[in-house]
């Protein structure tokens, strides 16, 4: 078999496995979501071997997505790291067997701490399944490996498990972009997430009366480099005017002369405070299929043009 064929055989190896897991999830599931829900403390994860690796990312995706979590090398806890753990906390311990002596070490101090555990094991008959409050089935026909012993399939499904539960728990804590944001300052789309409208708005405004003539307002909307035109009387935002507007006036009529600002506009624009966040001012423009936003300031005053590929503009 080609390098090609071997590997699309992973993927669908892993695929099933992954499809046979889910049917086979069960109460335990809801009720581990629930334990980790009603802790006051941290949910502290720990592997050996290819199962640590696991546990490092799950207790850092579990972190970054408002559960409180880390994660502790089995030995290490052995021999001081113990310390660690409360009786507020819940440990995910994770080991295929359920025999891996590193991890089932743990259990009886767990057990003196008052420590709830969740254990996600290929076995839930194993020395660990047995031992602990909560087991997740993590069990797996067979390992992609061609000699059934390379931990594969067995990882990609118990990371998977570990994904399934802060899914889960992002669901039921109703954690938002802004709440991963405050989590991801330092990176991009943490810094995007955290941006204001008012940081990004465009303040030189192309500002015509409703009485303007069309020759007026193509002039003011030319000089802004928009593609737009507000129509302000008397500090009263009636209407803007896009290129689409003016498009449609010359279908409309024979010429443009007579016209007003007044008699092309669109009325009720779409509007959006200045202190709203722009990650939610761009969803409003892609599900309302428009390109261009009217910013207001809290007492209602036109203060800024907001456009859809003001994207590029959020400093990274």
């Amino acid at each position: 078999m080609s390098s090609q064929g071997i590997g699309r055989e992973v993927f669908e190896v892993q695929a099933e496995a992954l499809r046979a897991t889910a049917e086979k999830l069960s109460q335990e599931f809801d009720q581990a979501v629930d334990m980790i829900l009603s802790t006051s403390g941290r949910v502290i994860v720990s592997g050996m071997g290819k199962s640590g690796i696991i546990g490092n990312k799950i207790a850092a995706t579990l972190a970054s997505t408002g559960t409180p979590s880390f994660s502790v090398h089995p030995a290490e806890a052995y021999h001081g790291d113990l310390g660690m753990f409360t009786a507020d906390d819940v440990a995910i311990l994770i080991s295929y067997s359920g025999e891996t002596e590193e991890v089932i070490r743990l259990v009886p101090s767990l057990r003196h701490f008052g420590v709830k555990i969740i254990a996600l094991v290929g076995n839930p008959e194993s020395t660990l399944g047995r031992n602990s409050d909560l087991v997740l089935d993590v069990s797996v026909e067979r390992e992609a490996c061609p000699n059934n012993l390379a931990p594969t399939t067995s990882t990609t499904v118990t990371l998977a498990m570990g994904d399934a539960l802060a899914v889960a728990l992002i669901e039921r804590r109703q954690f938002k972009p802004h709440d991963f944001a405050v989590f991801h300052p330092g990176g991009s789309l943490g810094r995007r997430l955290l941006t204001r409208v008012k940081d990004v708005m465009h303040t030189d405004l192309p500002i015509c009366t409703s009485r303007d003539s069309m020759k007026e307002v193509i002039m003011t909307a030319s000089q802004a480099g928009l593609g737009l035109a507000v129509v302000v009387d008397d500090g009263e935002i009636k209407g803007i005017i896009t290129d689409g507007d003016l498009r449609r006036a010359l279908f409309n009529h024979d010429s443009l002369d007579g016209l007003t600002a007044e008699s092309v506009m669109t009325r009720s624009p779409m509007l959006i405070n200045e202190n709203e966040m722009f990650a939610d001012a761009e969803n409003i423009m892609l599900k309302a299929s428009i390109t261009s936003l009217l910013v207001v300031s809290e007492q209602g005053a036109l203060s800024g043009v907001l456009k859809l590929q003001d994207a590029g503009r959020v400093v990274y």
